[in-house]
């Protein structure tokens, strides 16, 4: 290949390596410079104690999580949104990184990572500094809420009240936007893996029948729901018993998954009765026309939208694709560097 050749292709894959991330507290999404998602994977790690090698990331290291030798641990790096364990997760980012862009070592991305709205700096310099690490050239950081409202569609820039709740594995994002600003934000700390937990406590309460994480989530998935459902749902559950201490299989119903979860709603519920009080009554009355827009994997809770519509009286809508919203907002803020400048904390 000749000279010309190759520096038109440097060239060409400078500008394309550019990357939005969604660092979830249970899924890490990727989005690339006009590829669009390139990877969407479980934030978790599988690393070998003995020598602290990597043993698998992502989707693999999920299958692993309870199940694993001594040797071997399965480690969520991030919890409530924030980054819990620095090193593993700079492993994490440099995976999937190097995954987005086909396993090229010498890219240097500049990267867009959606944060939680109530992080404190020690937590911010902790994300940036993990992708720095990463080998990125440039970092920005945006509000969650705010990337989702623009991934939602939402019509940010205009001067009216737009209301988002992005329910995520950590943290639940509450967020008023208006003219391309954050007029009230909020973040609670009880979100989908609080609702997993939930679901765990009161199978042991209830049944002493011991479950992981992992089996925990596939009820709240299947059965789980935050207001009664028109046809009722059953599911058989299998665990350990606390009292025998052998496999037992115990049959559920949607019922009293509702009950186990009823609290980590009820949080969500007053976070967003909070947020309605606080906002400037303009902007309450535009909210009250349009409605609050649901996203994130929480939004996909059977139901919620309609409890919330229940206890508000206000219009709820999911978003399109409520998993990738914070993803796909982080990505528009790729090709229009003007709205990233409006929107990105320093």
């Amino acid at each position: 290949m000749n000279k010309n050749g190759y520096n038109m292709r440097s060239v060409f894959s400078l500008f394309s390596s550019d990357l939005a991330i969604d660092l979830g507290t249970a899924n890490t999404l990727v989005f690339a410079h006009s590829k669009g998602i390139v990877v969407n994977e479980p934030s978790i790690v599988a690393i070998n104690k003995a020598s602290g090698e990597v043993v698998a990331v992502g989707r693999e290291a999920k299958e692993m999580l309870g199940r694993t030798p001594g040797n071997v641990v399965a480690i969520k790096p991030m919890k409530d949104g924030v980054i819990a364990d620095f090193k593993v997760t700079e492993k994490m980012l440099t995976y999937f990184i190097q995954k987005a862009h086909n396993r090229r070592v010498l890219v240097h991305p500049r990267i867009v990572i959606g944060v939680p709205s109530e992080i404190t700096p020690v937590e911010k310099r902790a994300v940036q500094d993990s992708a720095y690490r990463a080998r990125a050239s440039e970092v920005f950081l945006v509000e969650q809420a705010m990337a989702a409202a623009i991934g939602a569609g939402l019509p940010i820039e205009e001067p009216s009240g737009n209301m988002v709740v992005d329910i995520g594995g950590g943290t639940t994002d509450i967020a008023v936007i208006s003219m391309s600003g954050i007029v009230y934000s909020r973040s609670v700390r009880v979100a989908g893996n609080e609702m997993d937990e939930a679901v765990m406590q009161y199978l042991k309460r209830k049944y002493n029948l011991l479950v992981g994480e992992r089996t925990a989530e596939q009820i709240k998935m299947e059965i789980g729901s935050a207001y009664p459902l028109e046809k009722p749902l059953t599911m058989e559950v299998k665990g350990r018993n606390l009292i025998e201490g052998v496999p037992r299989t115990v049959t559920i119903d949607d019922s009293e998954i509702r009950e186990a979860l009823s609290e980590c709603v009820a949080t969500i519920l007053n976070a967003v009765r909070v947020a309605l009080e606080r906002t400037p009554p303009e902007l309450s009355a535009d909210i009250s026309d349009r409605g609050i827009v649901l996203t994130g994997g929480g939004a996909l809770l059977k139901n919620l939208d309609k409890r919330i519509r229940e206890e508000t009286g206000l219009p709820v809508s999911i978003a399109d694709d409520p998993l990738a919203s914070v993803v796909l907002g982080t990505g528009k803020m790729l090709s229009d560097f003007k709205l990233l400048r409006q929107v990105c904390i320093d």
